[in-house]
C-alpha cells in the first residue's frame, strides 16, 4: 500500500470513528493498527500519525474498552505494543447491548400510548431496533461459524 493510500486510510477510517462520536484520534490510531503487521508502541503510533503520546495513549484506552485493540505488555519493560483485534464483534455486541436497553425502554412505554399515530410511531421504532439487533446476530453467528469451519480463532475471551 502506498504512503498516500495509506494515510488516506487512516485519516477515513478517524474521520467515520467521529462521526460515531469518538475523537477523530482514536479513530485513526484504530485506522494505524488495523494496516500495521506487528504489534506497535505508543511511541511509533504518535510518531506515524503526529499525536501526542497522552493523545495515543487515550486512544488505545478507548479502543481497548470496545474490544477493538489490544495492549501487549512487555516483560521486565513498563513498554506496551497495541494491535487491532477483529473487535468489530465487540462493537456489534456492544451496539446490540444499548439496543436491545433502548428497545425494553420503549417496549415500557407502550401502554402510555392509545391506538392511534403514537402507538404507530412507537411501534415502528421497537420494530427498527428490534431488526438491527436480529440482523446483526444473524452476522455475527454466520462470521464464527464461517471462522471455525476455516479454522481461524474465535476472537472473543
Amino acid at each position: 500500500m502506498s504512503a498516500t493510500r495509506r494515510h488516506s486510510f487512516i485519516t477515513s477510517v478517524g474521520d467515520l470513528m467521529a462521526s460515531w462520536n469518538l475523537p477523530h484520534a482514536t479513530g485513526r490510531v484504530y485506522g494505524l493498527l488495523l494496516v500495521t503487521e506487528e504489534p506497535t508502541s505508543l511511541d511509533t503510533i504518535a510518531a506515524e500519525l503526529g499525536l501526542s503520546k497522552g493523545a495515543v495513549s487515550t486512544a488505545v484506552r478507548q479502543l481497548d474498552s470496545w474490544g477493538l485493540a489490544r495492549v501487549i505488555p512487555q516483560p521486565g519493560s513498563r513498554r506496551l505494543l497495541i494491535e487491532a483485534t477483529a473487535g468489530i464483534e465487540s462493537l456489534l455486541a456492544a451496539s446490540h447491548a444499548r439496543a436491545r436497553t433502548l428497545i425494553a425502554a420503549l417496549r415500557d412505554g407502550e401502554d402510555l400510548v392509545e391506538p392511534g399515530p403514537a402507538q404507530e410511531r412507537l411501534r415502528d421504532v421497537i420494530g427498527l431496533f428490534s431488526g438491527y439487533v436480529d440482523v446483526g446476530d444473524q452476522m455475527l453467528s454466520t462470521s464464527r461459524r464461517q471462522r471455525r469451519d476455516h479454522g481461524a480463532r474465535d476472537p472473543r475471551p
